[in-house]
This record gives C-alpha cells, sequence and structure tokens, in this order.
C-alpha cells in the first residue's frame, strides 16, 4: 500500500506551520491546499479552513469486502477527520460515500461545532441523515439548467463565518441528473477566496457547453478527476486524462491539478495521459501526492518581471 507523503502528525505540522505564518494576506495573498485523496482536499486562505469531499475513512472497504465489486486501498489515509478541529464548512458535490461519507463527516461535525455543510439543495436530507448536521447548518446549491444561454452563471452564497464564497455549476456523472423538483444530484463548485478562484468539479464528464459555462470564472486553480469510465467497472465514470487537461485548456486554468485516482484498485488510472496532454497543450499542471501541499500566489504583473 502507498504511502502519503505527509500523514497524521507530520500532516498535521505541515498544516500548523501554514496556520501559524506571520505573512500577512494584503501584502502577499496565498492559497493553500492539500491533496487527501480521491477528490478530496483540504483549502486555506487567510487563516479559514475548507474541506473539499473528503473521504478520510475506510468504511466502502468494509462494505464491500466480501463482494465482487471490493474497494481495495492503494493508498493510505492521510488522517484521521477527527484531528481536524479547525475547520469551518465542508461540501459534498454529490451523494456517492467516496464524496459523502457518514464515517468523515460524524467525527468532523463532532470536532468542529459550528461546521457548515454545502450540497447540492437537492440531497440536503441526505447530508443531514450521514453527517448529523441540523438543516440550519446545511447550505444547499442548485445551478443553472445546461440549455441556459452561455456563460450564465449561478448565485455566490458566502458561507457564513468564513472567508470563501461558492457558486454551483453543473456536474455530469454520467449524466445531468435531477431530482423530481428539477434541482441537479450533482454539482461542481466555485470556490471564491480573497482574490482566488478555485474550481472543484466533483465527479463529472464532460456535457454540451460544459467550457462556457466555466470560462467566464477565470479559475486558477482546476481539480479534475481523471480515472476516466470504463462499463466493466460498474460505477460511474469520470474525465479521462485528456479530457482533463483539454477541459483545463479550454476554460483558461491557471493551474489544473488532477484527482480521483489511488484510492481504490478497481477504479483508478495513472496521471501519466493527463500530464503528456497537458504539455502537449501548454496547460500548466501540477501533480500532487496524498498529503502533499499546494500554495498559490497571485501571478506576477508582466510591468513588476525583471
Amino acid at each position: 500500500m502507498k504511502t502519503p507523503l505527509l500523514a497524521d502528525d507530520a500532516f498535521l505540522a505541515d498544516v500548523a506551520l501554514v496556520r501559524s505564518s506571520a505573512r500577512r494576506q494584503a501584502q502577499e495573498p496565498t492559497l493553500h491546499l492539500w491533496w487527501l485523496g480521491q477528490s478530496g482536499y483540504l483549502v486555506e486562505y487567510d487563516r479559514c479552513f475548507l474541506l473539499l469531499d473528503p473521504y478520510l475513512s475506510d468504511s466502502l472497504t468494509r462494505k464491500y469486502a466480501a463482494t465482487d465489486k471490493p474497494h481495495t486501498r492503494i493508498t493510505q489515509r492521510v488522517i484521521d477527520p477527527a484531528r481536524l478541529d479547525f475547520i469551518s464548512a465542508v461540501t459534498s458535490s454529490h451523494n456517492h460515500t467516496d464524496h459523502l461519507d457518514p464515517e468523515t463527516l460524524r467525527p468532523l461535525a463532532l470536532a468542529n461545532p459550528g461546521l457548515i455543510a454545502c450540497c447540492p439543495e437537492a440531497n440536503r436530507r441526505t447530508v443531514s441523515e450521514r453527517s448529523g448536521l441540523s438543516d440550519d447548518r446545511i447550505l444547499g446549491f442548485d445551478a443553472p439548467a445546461e440549455s441556459a444561454a452561455p456563460g450564465a452563471l449561478g448565485t455566490p452564497r458566502t458561507i457564513p463565518g468564513t472567508r470563501f464564497q461558492l457558486t454551483a455549476v453543473p456536474a455530469a456523472h454520467e449524466t445531468l441528473d435531477r431530482d423530481t423538483a428539477g434541482r441537479l444530484i450533482y454539482l461542481g463548485f466555485i470556490l471564491q477566496a480573497g482574490p482566488f478562484r478555485l474550481y472543484h468539479s466533483g465527479d463529472t464528464v464532460l456535457f454540451h457547453g460544459m467550457a462556457d459555462i466555466l470560462r467566464p470564472f477565470a479559475v486558477d486553480l482546476a481539480l479534475l478527476p481523471i480515472n476516466g469510465r470504463a462499463p466493466e467497472r460498474r460505477v460511474a465514470g469520470n474525465l479521462w486524462g485528456r479530457e482533463a487537461a483539454q477541459l483545463a485548456q479550454e476554460i483558461g486554468a491557471r493551474c489544473v491539478v488532477p484527482c480521483h485516482y489511488d484510492m481504490f484498485e478497481f477504479n483508478t488510472a495513472t496521471p501519466e495521459e493527463f500530464v503528456t496532454r497537458c504539455h502537449e497543450l501548454g496547460q500548466t499542471c501540477r501533480v500532487l501526492e496524498q498529503g502533499e501541499r499546494l500554495s498559490l500566489t497571485l501571478p506576477t504583473p508582466p510591468s513588476a518581471r525583471a
């Protein structure tokens, strides 16, 4: 089994280093992000922390252990969620357990009494059941219909008590599915943190008009799945690596990071195709190890370059 670059005490020590930093955001704004495995990330801006779709347990490995679709782990867990006692908010892009895990969310909620969960409005009840959070601590989102005019944006919402704003965008896993009220059950999120915009796609494939919806956000960092889709896996699929690279280039992302691989043996990929295609397109990318931090600063204006 693979070992994360940073895990447990070493991971928390790196987070503590960021938390205790004396850097003034007004002088040098910085967005910090750690990959937690699958599509899970810890994000920090101005000493405020948010989790994106964390899966920090072995619940799926136990659930499917005696079936014909075992979820055998590839990489060890980065951190016990009960130790993350400094989190303001957590997202769930959809109801699949590797994005909405009760064994992650319940200890996280106990460790953070003010925790806010952000999710598709269509999934509010499931989020409440799995997290134990009361209704007033759940923010429900929806996104414009795929038939909306190109560039149509959802409504940004500030997460109470945080430095973050979220805007929902559609995701197709593998189709743009809605509940009986017409609300999307799969979403991506645009996270605004100070001057930075981050796109977390959730699970998605390409769909008509996707780049037109995303391009106006001018994202600094795109977090995209690369495990692809194969019928023999018997699970809904995602972008292939080459598609993730192409999408990042089409929306003008300043940098793109691949995810949703190296978690389960039956549903993974390597980042090689993704990296090769990024290089062909001239698209900046960064491949992280689990537990690794990426620190993003603002680009240097041409007039300030030597």
